[in-house]
């Protein structure tokens, strides 16, 4: 009988992030495969677990993953785990699930923290739609195209990015969107968290001069719908301006009559709030 694959999440930042049942599979697994294995070894030493540990990554990740499949059908249990967050999320671990379910071999999983959602919803952005883009290439052909694909996007758009990127891809996010608004969020979970709301034409002009460090989250804007034909700003303004009238907020009243007019919020809010 073929042995199972659990997928578990580990503390992006804080290890107290590590939740009761990530620990108890942790302990009852047969052997671990870890992006790192040091990495993982910290997290094992802190809660005082032993356990073989094996790497798996992305240089490795197909002669590895056919070892792997190999052991759990021989009917070991394996936990599989990412330096920081989800595993498979973003992450190599996504081709072992893969190669598990077409042979048959069980996969489960215990959820745990994860980059993407905790950015989301800290960052003060709409979140009832989003899309995970991922890092951006680095090589700029298909950095532009992917770009470019995204340009009418109207849902919230999370990437990842190292800090030392942080300054290009910022200048390349305004020059494909223009000045929405962004969510600029580090070192989640961490002493010096921080969530940075700015828009990427302003946060474009502060990096070019500083560095910041630790991993970085960025969540921008979507696209705003069109404007429906007929309907002008200050149309829209005096929209928003009755649902002022009726107790709502600027900043309420401007983000309804957006929606329902397709005239941008931002371009509303400056009418109504003078």
């Amino acid at each position: 009988m073929a042995g199972r694959l659990t997928l578990v999440g580990t503390p992006i930042g804080n290890l107290s992030d590590l939740s009761p049942r990530a620990v108890e599979a942790l302990k009852d697994c047969d052997f671990i495969a870890a992006e790192d294995t040091r990495v993982t070894l910290g997290l094992l030493n802190h809660f005082g677990i032993k356990k073989p540990l094996v790497s798996y990554y992305e240089h490795n990740k197909r002669e590895r993953g056919e070892q792997i499949a190999a052991r759990l059908e021989a009917g070991e249990n394996a936990v599989l785990v990412t330096d920081a967050g989800m595993p498979a999320i973003s992450d190599p671990g996504e081709d072992l699930v893969a190669l598990c379910h077409e042979r048959g071999i069980p996969v489960g999983v215990v959820p745990g923290p994860s980059a993407v959602i905790t950015a989301l919803a800290v960052a003060g952005l709409p979140t009832g739609r989003f899309t995970f883009e991922g890092f951006l290439s680095v090589n700029r052909r298909g950095r532009k195209e992917h770009l470019d694909s995204l340009r009418d996007e109207r849902r919230t758009m999370v990437f990842y990015e190292a800090p030392h990127k942080l300054p290009s891809t910022l200048e390349d996010l305004f020059a494909a969107f223009g000045d929405r608004r962004v969510a600029i969020v580090r070192e989640l979970t961490k002493i010096h968290e921080e969530v940075l709301r700015t828009t990427l034409g302003e946060a474009a002009r502060r990096f070019r001069e500083e560095t910041p460090r630790g991993e970085i989250v960025l969540v921008v804007e979507g696209a705003a719908p069109p404007a429906k034909e007929g309907v002008s700003p200050e149309q829209a303004a005096e929209q928003a301006a009755r649902y002022m009238e009726e107790g709502l907020s600027a900043s309420e009243a401007a983000k309804r009559a957006a929606a329902e007019t397709g005239v941008k919020k931002g371009e509303i809010y400056r009418r109504i709030a003078r």
